[in-house]
């Protein structure tokens, strides 16, 4: 996926990847558009001119769905050339951790055979992961190894750093097994646990959960710590950047010039593993702990992160860091390139949760299908608000684009 360059509108926000000139669509004057959120992007679509809410079971031309909507309809409704909706049908093969973490081992290994160990190096940008139970036995073979170690703990299809964890102790891991032998999901998880399940069945059924009313011990992965995170006056933080993927065959990908750090509000400790308020920057998190001030927030816009990096580093530091970025986004995409249903009635924006340790490179921790929309103060309004605009720029519903454009938005 070549990187689009030469745009002339440097000050734009979008900044287009694999770029190909599309189809040419009629314009149309009306688009009647429908969601179920009530946040920034029922703002915007609002006030978009030409558009116009479709409530109940109107027709409709745009649909920001849920995605238990497009597991439950997505086969069984007709849509038009020109209608658009917000996910691909199988997005869980980037955004559930444990699918995210066997695509990028298997490309990288595909890249190993093809291209030679330097080029599949490049995909050395997320920890040593387990998934759990299925590779139990395999992890512990590697946690013996690394005795000491820090180790964390992720259902593999939550969020908001519910049921989270970190241990250093094998004890730990296997009091957490026994607890979870045998027991069944709360009727809320097991929905949520299924709405991120492969209907398909393409992945090895041990490793999946099913689509029973009762599901089976909740699946987890099991991942190496990262002990040195870079920290900003003693805290820990990590990065929400936008990607917004318009198609896979071919693959064709925004990334969002902007972005924000979220930040703990506890100073960063390896001696207390069991505080979350120091390991988890979640905003659901941090915004329970007693340290957090409402309107001061835990965020910074990703330009001031910048800002600080070069007056610290030097912008040539800040340059090769975001290019690492950038290979991340590039090469996640190109892993679930193949599995991904391509669809050209779909799109999807997604949330990459980027950590930089003391050594100024990223790891990949997860991709959300469903980043919050929801903003946390003045700055997080305007900040989603830009980034839903020029969303739907690109998506073009309006049928204004050329096709051929590099950068898309505005400051």
């Amino acid at each position: 996926m070549p990187r689009a360059i030469g745009a002339s509108a440097r000050n734009q926000n979008y900044k287009g990847y694999g770029l190909s000139k599309g189809k040419e669509r009629e314009q149309r004057a009306s688009i009647r558009f429908k969601t179920t959120l009530m946040n920034t992007l029922m703002d915007v679509l609002r006030h978009r001119p030409g558009w116009v809410e479709v409530k109940d079971e109107g027709e409709w031309d745009f649909y920001w769905c849920d995605v238990s909507w497009l597991r439950e309809n997505f086969d069984h409704t007709y849509m038009d050339e020109h209608v658009r909706i917000s996910h691909f049908r199988n997005h869980y093969e980037l955004t559930r951790k444990n699918y995210m973490v066997k695509n990028l081992k298997r490309f990288r290994k595909q890249l190993e055979r093809e291209a030679g160990k330097l080029e599949a190096a490049k995909c050395d940008f997320f920890p040593k992961t387990f998934e759990m139970p299925c590779e139990y036995h395999l992890f512990v073979e590697e946690f013996r190894k690394n005795p000491g170690i820090t180790w964390i703990m992720k259902p593999v299809a939550r969020s908001q750093g519910k049921g989270i964890f970190l241990f250093r102790k094998l004890k730990d891991i296997m009091d957490w097994r026994k607890g979870t032998a045998g027991k069944k999901l709360t009727s809320l998880e097991a929905q949520q646990a299924r709405s991120a399940v492969n209907p398909s069945g393409s992945h090895d059924s041990r490793c999946s959960d099913d689509q029973k009313e009762e599901i089976p011990v909740e699946n987890y992965v099991a991942q190496r710590y990262i002990e040195n995170p870079y920290l900003i006056g003693g805290r820990k933080f990590d990065l929400r950047v936008y990607v917004l993927v318009m198609s896979y065959i071919p693959l064709r990908a925004w990334l969002y010039r902007d972005g924000f750090a979220r930040f703990s509000n506890t100073r960063f400790t390896l001696s207390s593993i069991d505080d979350q308020y120091v390991h988890l920057t979640n905003v659901a998190v941090q915004k329970t702990s007693p340290d957090y001030h409402p309107k001061k927030g835990c965020k910074w816009m990703l330009q001031r992160f910048r800002q600080y990096l070069a007056s610290k580093h030097g912008p040539e530091a800040v340059e090769s860091l975001f290019s690492d970025m950038d290979n991340i986004f590039i090469k996640s995409l190109q892993s679930v390139q193949k599995v991904i249903i391509s669809d050209k009635h779909c799109f999807e924006l997604y949330g990459y949760d980027i950590l930089i340790d003391q050594d100024l490179k990223p790891w990949l921790l997860e991709v959300n299908a469903s980043p919050s929309l929801t903003a946390s103060s003045q700055e997080d309004y305007e900040l989603k608000t830009c980034l839903l605009e020029d969303t739907l720029h690109i998506v073009d519903m309006e049928a204004r684009l050329t096709g051929r454009e590099k950068r898309v938005g505005r400051l």
